[in-house]
């Protein structure tokens, strides 16, 4: 049996153990094209004699003069391909969100020195060759669409020749498990990007880690559906652990056609973010809300059995009872909305609401919260599935062989060896946060049952009002986006008398509550000063305030028209609040929140 210690052995571990006609799937054309163990390997092979025939190599000791592989694109086979063949080459991926801007693309093409890029689509192309006379490493761009005027990605597959596959074959059995695999470059919530080196070992241990702690077992009959962004680490590594343990991987056409996709794939298993996961919910809740009479309210009977879920502690006869009829008559049709044979869902990047874990796994479709950063490749703890290793509101016990202790401020701290070698020529900004082999998270948290880790806020975010108490912005904003009104939120307070807040409300939502009480909805400008509506969201804050101490209330807040996004630079591409960039934004709201000196 092959022991795999570099990314691209999941191939011959593959064909070893679970040879499969659907390692992976997407839509070609409208129907489902399967590729299957056999042609992935063969491809990727013949990839990486064709990048070979180009000049691409890994051959340098130094990793600066490694040639670096850039790739844009929505997830889809080639995007594992292309992946699978640079490694074989000994060269170094470093994949982009498509949704990167051109300046970000520019800084990490020069920094990296991208020798060259695979993208998907035709915007994507049209992109980069607008900053192309700006970037004098890239010596050619491909795609993965048939575009005029592009060289397509068959051109690389077309050089291959017989001695440069068996080149290849040379090459892999000289790359070590420490070898560099990709360069990841982290856009985070403030400065300039960073490039995160992890190796095929970095990755290889966290995969095994979380196969066996999670635990992910061999099943080559399951299916998962992929649609976070391949890029990103989360979603990578997951790829790894499915083709690891013969998972079959069907990519989603688009995150707007995840629904259709989910009933024609029925898969065991998909990763997801809190924020899709809260629409999927917001949405639920929307149709049950044009529910009338006793459906309308079966439903929120069910809805609210589910809130008061919990896996440690059994609700009682009465309680169980009642929670099976509403599996019965309410929650079933949401598994069906799912596919109808969801095995598991793993959520992280970001912290998920408590109330969403407990009616998700109330309604049978378990949920699990993990957590981890790209320098830790990036799984430090997950829930599992074994009974009593799950509680709703932590992310779980710390995976078997991952260290992890807490700093007396109560930083995160891990050391194992999914632990990144650390930045790209950034060696200073590597020492502040691997001290002593501990790579220091600047996530706080806290130890519960001795068992689960807890994230309580991020070392960056916690402020302090000007009367010197400490505030954890994160908290508070998951609870004021449990109401289905609120779409986004952002608490503020840093050096000022009193929490604030800026409020981006769910419009689709507030459009319903407007025609219910007569009042007339023109825009989403001119409802957010309409004082009814105003009146409205005071009284939600109001309501939520009561989870929190007298310090961490929201005394005032504004009602914003328009929703943040990637594109408008307000979140990164995992949907996390760029929180320097809105207050820079929004610094009119925000002074008007703060004019008011009476508020204490």
């Amino acid at each position: 049996m092959i022991q795999p210690l570099r990314l691209f052995d999941c191939l011959d571990y593959q064909l070893e153990k679970f040879p499969k006609e659907d390692m992976l799937v997407a839509k070609e054309s409208g129907q489902w094209r399967k590729y299957s163990t056999r042609e992935v390997k063969d491809l990727s092979v013949k990839f990486a004699a064709g990048l070979l025939s180009l000049g691409v190599s890994g051959n340098d000791m130094t990793t600066e003069g490694r040639d670096k592989v850039a790739i844009i694109s929505n997830n889809r086979p080639e995007w594992l391909i292309t992946d699978l063949a640079v490694q074989q080459t000994g060269a170094i991926l470093v994949p982009i969100y498509p949704t990167t801007n051109p300046l970000e693309i520019e800084f990490i093409f020069n920094d990296a020195a991208v020798k060259y890029v695979f993208v998907s689509s035709e915007d994507l192309f049209q992109k980069l060759q607008g900053i192309r006379d700006k970037i004098s490493t890239v010596k050619e761009i491909f795609t993965f669409n048939s575009i005029a005027g592009a060289k397509h990605w068959s051109e690389v597959l077309n050089r291959a020749t017989d001695s440069g596959i068996a080149e290849i074959e040379t090459i892999k059995n000289s790359i070590s498990k420490d070898h560099l695999a990709t360069i990841i470059y982290t856009s985070g919530t403030t400065g300039t990007p960073k490039g995160v080196m992890l190796t095929h070992n970095n990755i290889v241990r966290n995969t095994f880690f979380s196969k066996e702690s999670f635990p992910f077992d061999d099943q080559p009959q399951y299916k998962a559906l992929s649609f976070l962004p391949l890029n990103h680490i989360f979603e990578k590594t997951v790829s790894y652990i499915y083709m690891f343990s013969g998972i079959g991987i069907y990519y989603a056409e688009s995150l707007e056609t995840i629904g259709a996709n989910l009933q024609e794939v029925k898969p065991d298993v998909f990763t997801t973010v809190p924020r899709l996961l809260e629409k999927v919910y917001e949405r639920i809740v929307g149709k049950g809300a044009e529910l009338t009479g006793i459906k309308k309210q079966l439903f929120f009977w069910a809805v609210n059995l589910g809130k008061k879920y919990d896996n440690l502690i059994d609700g009682g006869f009465f309680y169980n009872m009642q929670l099976a009829l509403a599996n019965k008559l309410i929650f079933n049709k949401w598994r069906e909305a799912l596919g109808g044979n969801i095995k598991y869902i793993i959520t992280g990047g970001a912290a998920c609401q408590e109330r969403l874990l407990r009616i998700f796994n109330a309604a049978r479709i378990p949920l699990y919260e993990g957590y981890g950063p790209t320098e830790n490749s990036p799984v430090i703890s997950v829930n599992r599935r074994a009974a009593g290793k799950t509680k709703f509101g932590t992310v779980g016990p710390p995976l078997n062989g991952v260290e992890v202790k807490l700093m007396e401020d109560g930083e995160i701290c891990v050391k194992g060896e999914s632990v990144m070698v650390g930045y790209y020529k950034r060696p200073d900004l590597t020492a502040e946060v691997i001290i002593d082999g501990w790579l220091h998270t600047g996530d706080i948290g806290v130890m519960e049952d001795n068992l689960f880790l807890k994230i309580t806020d991020r070392k960056k975010e916690l402020f302090k009002t000007s009367g010197g108490k400490y505030v954890a912005p994160s908290a508070i904003e998951n609870k004021l986006k449990e109401s289905r009104f609120i779409e986004q939120v952002m608490v503020t307070g840093a050096g000022k008398k009193f929490v604030g807040a800026l409020i981006v409300p769910s419009f689709t939502n507030l459009k319903d509550w407007c025609e219910k009480n007569g009042v007339a909805f023109l825009s989403n400008e001119s409802s957010i000063k309409d004082p009814r509506i105003k009146n409205f969201y005071k009284g939600i804050v109001d309501d939520l305030n009561q989870y929190f101490n007298h310090v961490e209330q929201v005394k005032k807040f504004e009602l914003l028209s328009r929703e943040w996004s990637v594109e408008s630079g307000e979140i990164t591409p995992k949907l996390s609040l760029k929180r320097k960039v809105i207050m820079d934004k929004y610094k009119e709201e925000i002074d008007r929140i703060y004019s008011d000196a009476t508020v204490i």
